[in-house]
């Protein structure tokens, strides 16, 4: 009778370190706090690790550091583009650092960050990273902060606290999106905004009106719009009800932008020959609308990546300075130069 075949042993740490050609600590350190590693050092490791097919056992690390290899992450329960992707790259920012993640909504402003704190605190949850584009989740993050370290995903807060702060520069890309449209010839660009209570739609207000004020141009009333495309299509026909319809419009979101479009192709008003249309997100399908949408693409995955690395700093001791990331304007057929009527 043939004797049973061995079971395979299981690669070990001290195995990816022989086949990397690198110390113990290194592969350690790549699999724990992989920003701390050379870029090739860490790929060689990595690729070591999925050659021998090594998986770390993360009961034994947490009981060896006494850390859960968990993370918050706290949402304000909105399916809308930018908090939903800031999410998604948070996520997977934390698994290629090594940790698992939970995520909880907040609602609306009368659910209690206490519940919210008391929940993380139950599974032991070594941080907590909060994507708050709104007054109501910001203020949530400030109960939450104390008892666990916070880091925020929020525009930039003039006295952010205990909080650790992560933001995109959407101050910089209005002013981007802003200045292509000058740079066209347009001197009178509308802005339609999005919610009064966004911190994200306050700096792309407030991007828009300073580079208009810096080239010397007049600054128009704001358009209230909103996110959605309903809401985009129905200040496109406030505009041209206008007694000056603008040559150009900057919107909020791409959702709003494409509601513009509609109503101005209602209008028989062509794009971008009589309105330049500009949007912002870069949302999947903007390349296909009619025509294609020049917008401002949000960089979520360095935002996700400047959260972990954030959050694992705080975690080993040290005081972070805030991290900002600048959003890339990306031109398509929609803006185009000013032609005199």
């Amino acid at each position: 009778m043939n004797d049973p075949v061995a079971p395979r042993r299981q690669p070990v740490m001290a195995d990816v370190a022989a086949r990397a050609g690198v110390s113990h600590q290194t592969v350690s350190r790549v699999l724990n706090s992989p920003m701390l590693v050379r870029p090739e050092t860490r790929d060689r490791v990595l690729r070591s690790i999925a050659e021998l097919g090594y998986r770390r056992n993360m009961s034994a690390r947490a009981l060896a550091t006494n850390r859960s290899q968990l993370i918050g992450v706290v949402t304000p329960g909105v399916t809308l583009f930018g908090p939903s992707h800031a999410t998604a790259a948070i996520q997977s920012a934390a698994r290629a650092a090594g940790y698992a993640s939970v995520t909880a909504a907040i609602e609306d402003a009368t659910a209690s960050p206490h519940d919210v704190l008391n929940f993380f605190l139950d599974l032991g949850v070594d941080g907590i990273i909060v994507v708050a584009p709104t007054v109501e989740t910001a203020d949530a993050a400030l109960g939450l902060a104390g008892s666990l370290p916070v880091v925020m995903i929020a525009a930039a807060l003039p006295a952010p606290g205990p909080l650790h702060l992560v933001t995109i520069d959407h101050h910089q890309g209005a002013r981007d999106a802003t200045a292509h449209l000058i740079g066209l010839g347009h001197e009178h660009i509308a802005h339609v905004a999005g919610p009064a209570n966004w911190f994200d739609a306050r700096a792309r207000v407030e991007g828009w009106r300073a580079e208009l004020l810096d080239a010397g141009l007049r600054v128009p009333d704001i358009v209230t719009g909103g996110w959605d495309a309903s809401q985009g299509y129905s200040a496109g026909r406030r505009l041209l009800a206008r007694h000056e319809v603008p040559t150009a419009v900057f919107a909020a979101n791409d959702h709003l932008a494409l509601g513009l479009m509609r109503a101005f192709a209602e209008a028989r008003a062509r794009i971008p020959d009589d309105i330049a249309v500009v949007g912002y997100d870069d949302v999947a399908g903007s390349d296909f609308y009619g025509p294609p949408l020049t917008t401002v693409r949000q960089p979520f995955a360095a935002v996700g990546t400047h959260a972990i690395e954030t959050l694992v700093a705080v975690l080993a001791g040290e005081d972070p300075a805030p991290t900002s990331s600048r959003p890339e304007l990306v031109v398509r057929a929609s803006s185009g130069p000013h032609v005199p009527r």
